[in-house]
Parts: C-alpha cells; structure tokens; sequence
C-alpha cells in the first residue's frame, strides 16, 4: 500500500494502523511548512528531543515560494541531517517508525521522509561480568546493536571490513548485523548463513542470539557441544573477524555469535593473548587439562570404588573412610542437580544476600549432608572440585555439555561397571569427533584431519604475527 498525495488520507490510514490515540507513546505533530500542512510521527523515548527541535525550526521557517515539488527536492533542501531515507510503501514507513526513526508526511507529496535521529537506552560499555580479564580492554557489548558495531569498527580501521544489516521476525523486526572481512571470509558460507536468515519465517526472535541459532542451525540438536562461539568482548569479536570467522550482533543482545566454531576456538580465551607466550601457553593448557578433569574425575573414581581391585598402593588414600548409607551414583547424581540448583538460586538471589546465603549453604550442604549421612565426605570434596573446574572456561555451553556427558558416563559405570565406563566414554569421544560446525568442517580440526601447524599454534600460544612496513601487509 503507497501514500497518496492527500495528506488527510495518509493519517487516517496510519490511524487504524497505528493507533496513535490509544498508544500513548506513538506522537504526531502537525504543523505548517512553506504554505502546506505536515505530521510529523515518532515514537516518545526512542527519539533525540534536541533533533527534533532543531527540525521543527527549519521546517517551520520555510516559505511557500521556496517549497520544492517533490519530498525528494525536500530532503535535499531543508532536511540538515545526515541519515535520511524516502519511502512511499506505508508499510515500510511504519517498520521505520516502530524502530525509532522519525517520519515526515507532507501534504502534496507522495513520498514519506524518515528522519533516523532515533536513540536507544543503553548502559555503560563496561566489562562484563563472565568473559573477564586479568589483564586487557575493559569494554564489553551492550544491548544496543550501533554501540557493538561501533566498538569493533575502533578496532578495525579497514575499508574491506562490512557489515551488513538484515531483519528477522514478522513481529519484531529484529536488526541483525553480519561483520566481515571481504577477502578473509568463507564466501560459500556468508552466502549460506545470508540465505537462512533471508528464508526465516518466525515471529520474533524472543530469545535473540539463541532463537536465531537454532533457526540458521536446527540440525542434530541432542548432540549437546556446541556450535558457535558467544562473547561479549569486543577484543574477542574482532580477533575472530579478522582471522576470517563470520560475528553475528543481533539488536537487543549484549554478545557476539562467532562462527564457524571449534572446540578448540571456544576453549580459547582472550587472556591466552594478553600475556607472553610461555604465559598463555600454560593458561590454555591448563584450561584444557581441567577441562578434561571435570569429565572424567567423579566417573574413574567411581570406577575405583566399584573394583578397589584397580586402586594401585600409591592411591589407597582415595577409599572412603566411611560406609556409604546412600549408593555412591546416587550421591554423585544428586550433587549435580543440587549444585545446579544452588546456581539458579544464586541468579536469583539479591545481590546483598548472596554472600550471607552463600556461606550458610556452604554450612549446611556441606558439614552438615556429610554428618547426616547422606553423603561422604569424599564425594563433597570430588564434586566441589567439578563444580569449581568448571568454570575455567567461559563458556556456558561447553560446561552443561561436558555436564551431561558426565553424567551419562557415570550411570553407564554404575550399570555396566568397566565396560559401562568404555562405552562412555566411547560415547563422549563420537560426540566430539563426529560433531561439525556450521561450515560443515571437523569439530576438532586439526587434529581430524591432522595439520601440524595447526595443532602447534591451537596447543601453543605462539607469538603474534607481525610485518615491518617493507613487507607492505597488516601488522
């Protein structure tokens, strides 16, 4: 549907459209520019008040004499800003305003002008909470998509990085920006990942980043490692773009998707880079020994209990010094979801009673389950090691997947003993090997298929690539 040149007819469509009388937050104004009648729309709290003001003065100041014939003529003359756009879809224009921009319908012409002066509420850029740093940038997304993209253009000074723009949702209209680097990035699959966001038929994107993952992404979802890489470093985002990965920001989202990902990319960390190489050479190492730890520590434990016939000389201290009162799986079972559960609680626990809680949980679950007989002590102490291992790495996937494979070893142990334990962790390692990211590569390039190279710059932090001014490439 296209404006008219009436102007009458033109707002009593937007009337039934966008109910400005019962949306209080929707405002129009009319008033008068060079001899004609204008309405000017716009969305309270998503608009530069100052802007506006400055606008209604210039077209308030406009003669009949000087009018130009068209809105095209319009915006060149008397519209002193910088983002401006003509559109004559109705449709189009109420997109536009529901977004923040501000609109402007002449009378006589059929053309509708959109002011972009729009302005987001948005908190500080400061560093968030999970992907922290010892030492580096102390910045990190916020929800508003311009501030993200902002943060990795100051990083990126290159005319060959892009960053396109697309919308998701038939309701929500979601803005999603793909960062770039042209002649770095995977060609076949920015066309790809382009053409699913394009063919997405949802509503809205509620979920933001995670609604859209599982859209451009729905294959095999009870394989629980995951796909893409999330952060909410700008430092971390731009390394990635600059390596020839594609980052995704998606409006209202405070985190970069990065793909595609391997298990190797999402066990780096920006920290494996801020110090020397020898440094972050052992930080990476020992994230992937603890890693590997918090899968298979609880599971070859309680193979030991159930055989003590495996238990060498050196290792008879790992016993139990008690009679177990409850079977030892289902002791290991309940403190993985008894510790999830302290965790949701403490996401919902006020911020002043955390401390408090904490340390009366700590009391109570601790001492006081072991005195009881619910639990042994050396279960306590092997599950609050899982507990806190697992969070040297940042991401929350990867966590709740290593989680699960736990889990599913220890039952297989519990019921099958030595042969449960196998198949377990047989299980685990198909999970991995066989997994593939979005481009359809190995999960665990480069060690399937295997590259040298690779393996020494993935398993060794190496010294960063440089070039002298002669050598006419990137430093």
């Amino acid at each position: 549907m296209e404006f008219s040149a009436n102007l009458s007819e033109n707002m009593s469509r937007l009337q039934d459209i966008l109910k400005a009388d019962t949306n209080f937050d929707v405002v129009y104004r009319t008033f008068t520019t060079g001899g004609q009648t204008a309405c000017l729309y716009f969305v309270d709290g998503l608009t530069k008040d100052e802007v506006l003001l400055k606008l209604l003065q210039v077209f308030s100041s406009v003669q009949p004499k000087d009018l130009p014939p068209d809105a095209h003529g319009y915006s060149k003359r008397y519209l002193p800003y910088g983002e401006v756009d003509l559109t004559a879809d109705v449709d189009t224009m109420v997109t536009y305003l529901l977004t923040g921009m501000s609109c402007l319908l002449i009378d006589g012409y059929r053309e509708c002008l959109i002011i972009d002066c729009r302005t987001y509420p948005a908190r500080g850029v400061s560093e968030p909470d999970k992907d922290k740093v010892l030492r580096g940038s102390r910045d990190g997304f916020v929800e508003t998509l311009i501030f993200n993209t902002a943060l990795i253009r100051r990083r990126i000074r290159d005319p060959k990085l892009a960053m396109e723009i697309m919308t998701a949702g038939e309701s929500s209209h979601t803005d999603i920006a793909l960062c770039y680097m042209d002649g770095r990035v995977d060609t076949r699959l920015l066309e790809t990942i382009k053409g699913r966001i394009r063919g997405l038929h949802v509503d809205a994107l509620t979920m933001n980043q995670e609604s859209l993952a599982e859209c451009i992404y729905p294959h095999k979802w009870y394989n629980p490692f995951p796909k893409f890489r999330f952060s909410e470093r700008p430092d971390t985002a731009a390394a990635s773009v600059l390596e020839g990965n594609i980052v995704i920001l998606v409006d209202n989202s405070p985190s970069a998707m990065i793909l595609p990902s391997s298990v190797f990319d999402i066990i780096e960390e920006a920290d494996d880079y801020y110090f020397p190489p020898i440094t972050g050479t052992y930080l990476r190492l020992s994230r992937m020994v603890i890693s590997l730890l918090t899968l298979l520590l609880t599971p070859v434990w309680l193979l030991l209990m159930q055989n003590p016939d495996y238990i060498p000389s050196w290792l008879e201290f790992i016993r139990l010094s008690d009679v177990p009162h409850v079977p030892l799986i289902w002791q290991l079972l309940i403190l993985e979801f008894a510790i999830d559960g302290l965790r949701l609680a403490a996401v919902n626990t006020p911020s002043m009673l955390t401390t408090p809680l904490s340390v009366i949980a700590g009391i109570v679950l601790g001492e006081y389950s072991v005195k009881s007989g619910w639990f042994n002590s050396e279960t306590m102490l092997y599950m609050a090691f899982v507990t806190v291992a697992n969070y040297s790495q940042a991401s929350y996937e990867l966590g709740y997947a290593l989680k699960f494979m736990r889990v599913i070893i220890l039952v297989l142990t519990a019921l099958f003993n030595f042969w449960g334990f196998l198949a377990g962790i047989l299980l685990s390692a198909c999970s991995i090997i066989f997994n593939r990211t979005i481009a359809g590569k190995s999960y665990i390039y480069p060690l399937i298929p295997f590259h040298w190279s690779e393996v020494k710059k993935r398993f060794l932090r190496t010294r960063l690539p440089h070039t002298s001014k002669g050598d006419g490439g990137q430093g």
